[in-house]
């Protein structure tokens, strides 16, 4: 099924992309390309295949434990003592949140 040029605009519209005049007319012919090079895998038979929505599977977050407090790698003091600004045993930055911040 080839992409006319009110699909393409449409897509075009959907992305925030100006196409006009000869743009559109080689973006639709550059689409229409590239879903023709896809047209071979229409052509497998795999109704017993399930989809595949992560190359990896079952992909999962492997978390460890959390350190107990004393157990820093690095002490509090150390990680603190090259920074421009803190406060109590917190970095101190700069508002982000604009003008008149309290900081």
């Amino acid at each position: 099924m080839a992409l006319s040029k009110d699909d393409v605009r449409g897509i075009a519209e959907y992305a925030r992309i100006a196409l006009e005049g000869d743009e559109l007319e080689q973006m639709t012919a550059y689409l229409n390309d590239a879903v023709d090079m896809l047209a071979p895998v229409l052509e497998y038979d795999l109704p017993d295949i399930e989809p595949t929505f992560h190359p990896i599977g079952d992909l999962a977050n492997v978390m460890r434990e959390d350190a107990e407090l004393g157990q820093r790698d690095l002490p509090l003091d150390v990680a603190l003592e090259n920074a421009a600004s803190t406060h109590d045993r917190f970095f101190r930055v700069p508002s982000i949140l604009g003008e008149g911040g309290e900081r």
